[in-house]
């Protein structure tokens, strides 16, 4: 994250993921596997579903018995693609209290995410191999680097290219996440790079 608020990321599928699964084993340092099982809200007040491309989530995760609460406001260009969010996250002690407060709020559960996620640092990345229950795989790249006022378009031009010469063949990108697949498949566009 390259401050504490601004996420800049690219989820991708691979047609061959191979050439970059050998050059982390080889190069990057590997930090963790986890299952995280994400539960996402929307407020009964404001649907954040009602807006395409939809802009706002709210996240419970459990990772490995180790929760956070996490809420993220999505940039869109004019062609509904985007490179960056608002983020804030924090990390709570237990999920069921909160889940009683966001009832009481008004806000229901919308779509749960189970995935295996596979993590590992190089350079000024943190590259996510993610097994997506119901969805497949997928590589999630997000910029980790100290620089506070990175171009969001050009970091992930960036990324795309780094991916690009590991000769992993086709690049797939969407724009939408995780939830916004489960919920919406048929609205899924993809550029492929």
């Amino acid at each position: 994250m390259a401050n504490n608020h601004i996420e800049i990321e690219i989820k991708v599928n691979l047609e061959n993921v191979k050439p970059l699964l050998d050059f982390l084993e080889s190069k990057a340092v590997f930090q963790a596997e986890k299952r995280q099982i994400d539960e996402y809200f929307s407020p009964l007040h404001d649907d954040f579903l009602a807006v395409r491309p939809v802009e706002k989530w709210l996240r419970l995760r459990n990772a490995n018995d180790k929760y956070s609460l996490n809420y993220k406001n999505w940039y869109f260009d004019v062609e509904g693609k985007s490179n960056h969010c608002d983020e804030f996250e924090t990390r709570i002690d237990e999920l069921e209290p909160v889940k009683k407060m966001l009832s009481a709020l008004n806000f229901k559960s919308i779509v749960i995410v189970d995935k295996l996620r596979k993590i590992w640092t190089y350079q000024d990345y943190e590259i996510a191999i993610d097994e997506v229950k119901n969805l497949g795989d997928f590589v999630e790249i997000e910029y980790i680097g100290k620089d506070n006022q990175a171009d969001p378009k050009k970091v992930t031009d960036e990324m795309i290219v780094f991916l690009k010469n590991l000769n992993c063949g086709k690049i797939t990108r969407n724009y939408v996440g995780y939830p916004f697949q489960l919920l919406f498949p048929d609205e899924v566009k993809y550029d492929i790079l």
